[in-house]
């Protein structure tokens, strides 16, 4: 059974952030809250960790994976960034947003859109998130903790009923929102919406 972390929100405890973290670094897979919905990670660079993650799901595998970031300056590594692009980030991050951006030959194949080099970053406004990245020191995927075709869980007994045998750490912060994220497109020279979530699109319609 995954080891179940009850962790403070505003103040999240240093150690069980870095227990989380040992579980990415050993090729682990983790739930963990985020400013939308919770969401199943691991290390992006690890293939099986990321195998793992569209298996526990039941994910296709032709469908990407989005990550989180603990930084604009993060996401150029990642990311080919344009101006337009950048001040459109640097306004609504970090917010409940996942922007799609022409990846860099850093991103894995496996959590790239096969026809198109494109990948879904998120800042999340979040500290135990902002404290996980930064302290793993890798990007960490993010997808909604569901089993695919299925609603989204928010509560983390049901989290621990459905997955507590399937992943290794659980970081409970409490009952979240079931709405995720707004989707932006910025690969293009025009901004599209591909998703209207929590985050406000309506400079974008």
């Amino acid at each position: 059974m995954a080891e179940r972390l009850i962790i403070n929100p505003d103040n999240p405890q240093g150690r069980f952030i870095r227990r989380a973290v040992e579980a990415l670094q050993t090729g682990g897979v983790i739930i963990y809250p985020t400013d939308t919905v919770y969401g199943i990670g691991c290390d992006i660079f690890n293939k099986k960790a990321i195998q793992r993650v569209y298996q526990i799901k039941g994910k296709n595998f032709r469908q990407p994976l989005s990550f989180i970031c603990p930084d604009l300056k993060n996401i150029s590594k990642y990311a080919y960034v344009s101006n337009q692009a950048y001040k459109i980030m640097k306004h609504l991050l970090p917010g409940p947003y996942t922007f799609v951006l022409e990846a860099t030959p850093l991103v894995p194949k496996k959590i790239m859109l096969s026809k198109r080099r494109t990948v879904g970053i998120r800042i999340p406004d979040n500290k135990i998130c902002h404290m996980l990245v930064t302290e793993f020191g890798n990007p960490i995927v993010s997808t909604s903790a569901n089993f695919s075709g299925q609603e989204v869980l928010n509560d983390p007994d049901e989290i621990e009923h459905q997955f507590g045998s399937l992943v290794d750490v659980i970081l409970d912060s409490g009952v979240l929102g079931l709405e995720p994220s707004s989707v932006i497109d910025l690969t293009g020279e025009i901004p599209v919406v591909l998703r209207h979530g929590k985050g406000d699109v309506s400079m974008f319609i």
